[in-house]
């Protein structure tokens, strides 16, 4: 049976009781953490020549040349120094990039990374 109204309340302007008809619409968007960072280190040794440190820091880091030299002071200085840090993957890569160029060079050049 019809009585006249669309069912929509008075008017036929969509409300219902205790409802204004304006609202906002927001859209929940889960919460993003940022990515965690890790430190890429090298270590010092007796054997790899400063100069193939350097030569690392500059192709592998984009140091620039005092940067570079900068830093394998510090490592040859205190035994570790860090080369940058960056997200997991981006460290990881780096570590086996200086990994893989030491070996094929023949020099036992330690370079590893830990969370920051």
């Amino acid at each position: 049976m019809k009585d006249g109204r669309d069912g929509r309340g008075q008017g036929g302007q969509g409300t219902r009781d205790g409802d204004t008809g304006t609202g906002i619409v927001t859209k929940t968007r889960p919460k993003t953490k940022k990515p965690s960072l890790y430190k890429v280190l090298i270590l010092n040794d007796d054997y790899t020549p400063m100069e193939f440190v350097v030569h690392i820091l500059e192709k592998v880091f984009n140091k620039s040349r005092e940067a570079a030299v900068e830093i394998m002071l510090h490592v040859h200085r205190h035994g570790v120094g860090i080369c940058g840090v960056f997200t997991y993957d981006v460290a990881e890569t780096k570590v086996a990039q200086v990994i893989e160029f030491a070996r094929r060079h023949q020099h036992p050049l330690q370079c590893t990374m830990e969370k920051e």
